[in-house]
């Protein structure tokens, strides 16, 4: 019986770390990919289901317009100023931490992070009349599961792979 495994990142190139320019040349261009596809989409999702949810895959995929104050996935509402704070934070510590060497995989994730943080940032800047007050666009919707954005899943895929690289590997 076989048993499935996360792939091995200590292994060469997987592993390989970046040398730190390069880090924050990939990590900002996956961020950018990020940003603008967050964006693009949920100002699609605003003009396309305001009117009312769309299923794509009868209950298990709907897209559903909806806006948040809180953060990833509709929790904490209302804290809206203290999660723009913090995607500010985190994408400082982010660049700074891009300043050093880091596996691929780790710099991916850290370009996903920052991305995924940029994307509800904006929502907060641009979509408000006060200081980051602004209500994130949420759209995606599965079964049992809170309404979400392209930004909330790349920060979830991210906080993943940061997990699995720092599982310890047996040899």
């Amino acid at each position: 019986m076989r048993v499935l495994r996360p792939p091995d990142l200590s292994s060469e190139p997987a592993r390989a770390n970046l040398a730190p320019a390069r880090n924050a040349y990939i990590a900002y261009a996956i961020a950018l990919v990020i940003l603008i596809a967050d964006q693009l989409t949920k100002r699609w999702a605003e003009a396309a289901f305001a009117g009312g949810p769309q299923s794509i895959l009868g209950e298990i995929l709907i897209f559903r317009f909806s806006e948040n104050s809180g953060a990833a996935f509709s929790l904490f509402q209302n804290a809206g100023r203290f999660f723009g704070v913090a995607a500010v934070l985190a994408c400082g510590f982010i660049a700074y931490a891009l300043t050093k060497a880091h596996p691929r995989a780790e710099v991916i994730a850290f370009g996903m992070v920052i991305g995924g943080a940029l994307g509800n940032l904006a929502d907060r800047i641009i979509r408000g009349d006060g200081f980051l007050d602004g209500r994130v666009i949420d759209w995606i919707q599965l079964p049992y599961w809170p309404t979400f954005n392209i930004a909330d899943s790349a920060v979830s895929i991210a906080i993943v792979v940061l997990l699995f690289g720092s599982l310890p590997r047996g040899r």
